[in-house]
């Protein structure tokens, strides 16, 4: 009898040990991919490879209107134009937004120029601004939002809202000319991504 005691003790203590080697393994891959994710959140913005804004030097846009990588519902049900924010640029005097459907051929969301602020809040863009994402039910979209920081206002910030434009990349560069003519408006791009499913 007291055989089978000890031989149950030894092995409760052998499935204990290793229970134990498997929680400190877990912990360990727990803190490694934290350390992961921490190192990608410090990862310094590029705009490498980017078709509307790779040309030019990057900064980071935060925003709080997403889940995860997907946009609120709000943004698109009801219309609410994201939160961003963004450190001020260094001889900016104003920034312009563009909120693009990846996945429609350049369908503009979001057409904004003239902004001075770097915090923005939920709803900060008006109805002729801004309307929501709404790709074809069941499917999902990606929606860039673009900041683009300026020396000077431009003349004109073209491309409007709820329409396909192609010829984006072309607008975008058009930044890079201010109102009086100058070249060399453009002093970088900040850009935030989101996914959204109709």
């Amino acid at each position: 009898m007291k055989n089978i005691k000890i031989t149950a003790l030894v092995l409760c203590g052998a499935i204990a040990l290793s229970f134990a080697g498997c929680a400190a393994k877990t912990v360990e891959t727990t803190e490694s991919q934290t350390e992961t994710t921490a190192a990608e959140t410090t990862k310094a913005p590029s705009n490498e490879g980017d078709e509307f804004v790779g040309d030019y030097p990057a900064f980071a846009v935060t925003t709080t209107s997403k889940n995860g990588s997907r946009w609120d519902e709000k943004t698109g049900k009801q219309n609410i134009s994201p939160a961003l924010s963004w450190e001020p640029v260094d001889g900016a005097s104003c920034y312009v937004i563009y909120m693009v459907d990846l996945n429609a051929n350049c369908f503009l969301h979001w057409v904004q120029g003239d902004i001075t602020q770097t915090n923005l809040p939920e709803g900060f863009a008006g109805r002729a601004d801004y309307i929501g994402p709404y790709p074809p039910e069941g499917s999902v979209h990606q929606y860039n939002i673009y900041v683009i920081a300026l020396k000077n206002p431009v003349k004109r910030v073209k491309g409007s809202i709820n329409s396909r434009f192609p010829e984006l990349p072309r607008f975008i560069k058009d930044l890079d000319t201010d109102k009086d003519g100058n070249t060399g408006n453009i002093i970088s791009a900040g850009c935030v991504t989101g996914l959204y499913k109709g």
